[in-house]
């Protein structure tokens, strides 16, 4: 029930209209690719293992302008998977990111605004440190759904910030130590709730003519222990080698006190082809 109920808040907020006057302004980008490496050997003296790694990908980004509303929705999903010799396949990806955000003109340097993000994996995950491999996670398990509230700075085409009071909730069925309240003994919570503050920043850059710098921060403080942040901070630097053929870089830097104590980081030097959606 509560995963359907956080389905409905991303289904309500998906659908909020903004009436479209004589200068309305719709823009679209939608990218999905693949991205593929492979070591094959025969007869080797040097020795190796045969590996094949495989990830497939889609960013899409819809905004529409007119002279009052901003309405923006990015997606970010990711799905792969590795095997090297006779063992079993891995997985080496693993997301889902949406993010719907609405802004209202006032003609000052900042606009008031609210948005919604969404954030899970798109299957099961794995912690592989054993060796086989424990299940760890899975498809909104944990979830993550995010409200704010506040204002958003959005006068320059390299770099857009906002700040706001936000609400998260976190929706769990089997993995609740991403839920659980360590101040109850009697059971283990499947859903919590976090008030705070959420700042988010986004930066795109053109460092050549065929190289692209994308970034975005994101960071959540509760009201109750105002010293701790969760980080997110996503890089991308994409190289464009021909039409349909590109390189990526990407650093993507977590820390949540609640999944580890440590800063997590993810690190991935990719080529692979791409078709523009739209």
């Amino acid at each position: 029930m509560r995963n359907v109920f956080a389905f409905v808040c991303l289904l309500i907020t998906l659908q909020i209209k903004v009436f479209a006057a004589s200068d309305t302004l719709w823009e679209k980008i939608g990218v999905a690719g693949i991205n593929v490496s492979q070591v094959s050997f025969n007869n080797w003296s040097q020795g190796g293992e045969n590996s094949i790694l495989w990830t497939i990908f889609t960013n899409m980004n819809t905004k529409y302008t007119n002279n009052e509303w901003k309405l923006s929705n990015n997606l970010k999903m990711a799905y792969g998977r590795s095997k090297i010799g006779s063992s079993d396949y891995r997985t080496n990806d693993n997301e889902l990111y949406l993010e719907s955000i609405v802004s209202y003109n006032i003609k000052w340097s900042v606009d008031p605004y609210f948005s919604n993000t969404v954030r899970t994996g798109l299957s099961e995950g794995f912690d592989y440190k054993t060796g086989s491999g424990i299940s760890v996670s899975n498809f909104f398990d944990p979830g993550y759904i995010t409200q704010s509230l506040g204002f958003t700075y959005n006068t320059s085409k390299y770099f857009i910030t906002r700040v706001g009071v936000g609400l998260q909730e976190v929706f769990t069925n089997k993995y609740r130590n991403y839920t659980d309240d360590p101040t109850t003994t009697t059971e283990l919570e499947a859903f919590k709730l976090d008030t705070g503050i959420e700042c988010v920043s986004d930066a795109k850059m053109d460092i050549d003519e065929n190289l692209l710098y994308q970034s975005k921060l994101r960071l959540f403080t509760r009201f109750t222990s105002l010293d701790v942040w969760d980080v997110r901070w996503d890089n991308v630097i994409t190289a464009k080698v021909t039409k349909y053929l590109n390189v990526n870089f990407n650093i993507l830097v977590l820390y949540e006190k609640s999944q580890s104590p440590k800063t997590q980081m993810k690190e991935a030097l990719q080529m692979g082809l791409t078709y523009s959606l739209f």
